[in-house]
């Protein structure tokens, strides 16, 4: 299987068979969904109706990515999200009915990492996986180089910055932007956080 963190799945790599844990309490569209995603090329291994069994099942299989509705018996998503990202397990795309911006705060805060507004179709889901996957892979590689969680999170504050301005000067996405940061620091042997703060000072001292 190939390595999520390299190469986030869209519409032009189905082939790379993500496997897949889908939660939703309604059965009905709990089917839906795994058919979708599974003619869609994403291998589904579980598909269960509330937050216990997703929880349970995600920390069994150890998937590569979880597609879990907000509100669901026993444990609801959210909660349910907390702890499979507390575990470091995988990334989270949220399904909802509601446009809700503290819904979507207190999501982010669980550790989704997209969402996805109800109905929806695999092509509002592709994006939303592409971006679940990369957002996920950088939190892993900053994880690795950061062990302190305050440093952690201004270091991310800086990358999201620096990646903001990467996308402008270089007409390219969120994973991409990213990914030049983390092929830099590579290659120069330098940490992430000092090649974000570089590009930031970089566009002050051009005045923009």
């Amino acid at each position: 299987m190939s390595e999520t963190s390299d190469i986030p799945v869209d519409s032009t790599t189905p082939a790379q068979r993500l496997k897949v844990v889908v939660a939703e309490d309604e059965a009905l569209i709990r089917m839906d969904l795994a058919e979708m995603l599974g003619e869609a090329g994403y291998d589904v291994v579980a598909a269960v109706g509330d937050g216990e069994q997703a929880v349970a099942q995600a920390k069994e299989l150890r998937p590569d990515l979880v597609v879990m509705d907000v509100k669901m018996p026993v444990l609801d998503g959210i909660s349910a999200a907390a702890q499979i990202g507390e575990d470091g397990i995988a990334p989270i795309v949220m399904l909802t009915a509601f446009s809700d911006k503290d819904l979507v705060e207190r999501a982010s805060d669980a550790g989704v990492m997209a969402y996805v507004l109800k109905p929806f179709t695999i092509d509002d889901l592709r994006p939303a996986i592409s971006v679940a996957t990369s957002r996920w892979a950088e939190r892993q590689a900053l994880r690795q180089e950061v062990t302190d969680l305050g440093e952690r999170l201004e270091t991310r504050k800086r990358l999201d910055r620096a990646k903001g301005i990467l996308m402008k000067r270089l007409d390219v996405d969120e994973a991409e932007a990213f990914r030049w940061i983390q092929k830099t620091a590579m290659d120069r042997r330098l940490g992430m956080r000092e090649v974000a703060d570089a590009v930031i000072d970089g566009m002050s001292d051009s005045g923009a």
